[in-house]
């Protein structure tokens, strides 16, 4: 769901032309006097800016949006669309307070020239849910069979590096792999155009089994079980999270109520979805979201919360393949201090 990244001056003058909000006009809370009165309370703005086109990745917060849990946190919060895979660098400069990025760009945007001021904040699924894709009648069962072969990809800092490391580990040579940006055609390019995708199982599986579009498909992390990453994940500014803690508590307590309603009610869940999101059908958004309710807190015990091993083992794996030059801590990464208590 990742596109390719442009420079920060581009995404932020469009992102300050477009500022397209999708969920929430918010409105005034009201609070009750000693007298008894009833007074107009300001709900604080607080903007979120997604990784792509809203998608059943982001559904707890639009169920919190939907179902008045920022308000109930005295917040107004607005959720826009970026530029194109510049989520990140928006944040940094204050565009917006939280974002929706991945472990592999956060670790990228920290260990860059000039690091970005970011941090994670909550994990949105616990899994990496995504692997590559390749048209069942090719015969492309393995990273054996890439060589000769053409892989679509979007040019992430990571995705080459995972291409490499899988063929080697399965005895490939990956000089042999001819690698392309996507043209944004879809899974349908996998029959006549490309050989190789790499797929979200939330969504583009989906889309496959909607179109009885048949695929062989090869989870990321069943190669190598570094690429269990967390994918996406939740990003704040240094800035918010040191000015504004309690505001962040806040909004991760009402964004954890909307990913537990999801995880518990799924099918409603798409419903609120597809308000925000009517360009998809109902039925896949209901199939994707009912995969995901039990992908989102899978072997946590609690939604959003990290851990170092799962950062540490992906950092090893950049290092070893020249993604970034050397290993960063993962409390320099992420933190679980505003995620709401265990219950």
């Amino acid at each position: 769901m990742r596109k390719m990244k442009r420079n920060l001056a581009a995404a932020a003058a469009c992102a300050l032309a477009v500022s397209m909000v999708l969920g929430g006009c918010g409105k005034k809370g009201e609070s009750e006097t000693a007298g008894g009165a009833s007074e107009k309370a300001e709900l604080e703005e607080v903007t979120v800016i997604l990784d792509y086109v809203a998608n059943t990745n982001h559904t707890g917060m639009y169920v919190a949006l939907d179902q008045g849990y920022y308000e109930e946190e005295g917040l107004k919060v607005n959720i826009v669309e970026p530029t194109e895979g510049a989520t990140a660098s928006l944040v940094a400069v204050g565009k917006g307070d939280f974002g929706i990025s991945y472990q592999e760009d956060v670790t990228v945007a920290l260990t860059s020239e000039d690091p970005l001021p970011i941090k994670a904040i909550a994990a949105v699924i616990q899994h990496n849910t995504s692997g590559f894709a390749a048209y069942k009648d090719k015969g492309i069962h393995s990273p054996k069979d890439f060589e000769g072969k053409t892989y679509a990809g979007w040019g992430g800092p990571g995705e080459e590096a995972v291409l490499k490391a899988v063929m080697t580990q399965a005895g490939a040579d990956f000089s042999k792999l001819n690698l392309v940006i996507s043209d944004g055609s879809g899974f349908e390019a996998l029959k006549d155009k490309v050989d190789i995708m790499w797929f979200y199982e939330a969504w583009d599986s989906v889309k496959c089994e909607l179109n009885d579009f048949p695929i062989s498909y090869m989870p990321v992390r069943d190669l190598d079980e570094r690429l269990d990453y967390y994918t996406p994940v939740i990003i704040a500014g240094n800035q918010v999270l040191e000015e504004k803690p309690e505001m962040v508590k806040k909004f991760l307590a009402a964004t954890s109520r909307g990913y537990g309603f999801a995880m518990e009610k799924p099918e409603e869940s798409a419903e609120i979805l597809h308000k925000y999101a009517p360009d998809y059908s109902l039925e896949m958004l209901t199939m994707s979201q009912k995969y995901l309710a039990d992908k989102y807190a899978e072997d946590a015990d609690r939604w959003g919360e990290m851990k170092d091993r799962v950062w540490d083992n992906y950092t090893e794996f950049m290092v070893e393949y020249g993604v970034i030059q050397e290993a960063i801590p993962a409390a320099e990464c992420y933190t679980n201090e505003f995620l709401p208590d265990k219950e």
